[in-house]
């Protein structure tokens, strides 16, 4: 499964580049450095949990990684992780 879009892997791309500097991608694109700062904690965030590896499936790190890009929020994503456990225990 591909976890990072094309826009997230040039944004990674470009931060490497720029030797980590979050100050220099803010000027790359033309935003301030709290804007950069809150991406690059979301692309760390998807990192931590695509390796995690007490995550067992990639149903659940794909409802991680959306709550991690601020598509769910945590209720949701608490709700859904939690109905898809009682599926998971039900099936067994």
């Amino acid at each position: 499964m591909d976890w990072f879009d094309d826009d997230e892997l040039g944004f990674i791309k470009r931060f490497v580049l720029l030797s980590g500097s979050l100050k220099a991608l803010a000027e790359v694109y033309g935003v301030t450095y709290p804007t950069i700062r809150l991406r690059m904690d979301r692309v760390i965030q998807k990192l931590q949990i695509i390796e995690d590896q007490r995550i067992d499936t990639d149903f659940e790190r794909l409802v991680q990684t959306k709550f991690a890009d601020g598509k769910i929020d945590a209720e949701t994503c608490k709700a859904i992780l939690a109905a898809y456990c009682k599926e998971k225990e039900t099936q067994k």
